[in-house]
């Protein structure tokens, strides 16, 4: 799986997506660090990754553009450390079979992991 994780979450995570044979980039590393949500989707969209953030923004444009080939997974209900966010998302990738991944929108909360689709 291709995954685009966005400034809220740490760096450390697309080190450990990596390891895990993923190919996953940070937001930084890919020169978007002061981009707007919208830019960042399109990025997403064109390189066919799935966006990994805490940033709220992201549903409701997936919804209000209805955009295809772009999933989001969004770590909601607070703050994570790294080894929280690792954790939570290996449970979510473990979970969530990844053909499903790219049309889903995946909400992982403290207690739970949803996932909808686009």
């Amino acid at each position: 799986m291709k995954f685009l994780i966005d400034m809220p979450l740490s760096p450390q995570l697309a080190i450990w997506l990596n390891h895990q044979g993923h190919d996953a980039v940070h937001a930084l590393n890919a020169g978007l660090d002061r981009a707007s949500d919208r830019t960042i989707l399109d990025y997403a969209r064109k390189e066919q990754r799935i966006v990994i953030t805490a940033d709220l923004d992201y549903p409701r444009l997936l919804v209000l553009e209805r955009t295809e080939g772009a999933g989001l997974i969004l770590f909601r209900g607070g703050n994570y450390s790294e080894q929280e966010s690792v954790v939570r998302l290996k449970r979510a990738l473990e979970t969530i079979p990844h053909s499903e991944l790219p049309n889903s929108i995946v909400v992982i909360e403290k207690g739970r992991i949803r996932r909808r689709n686009l």
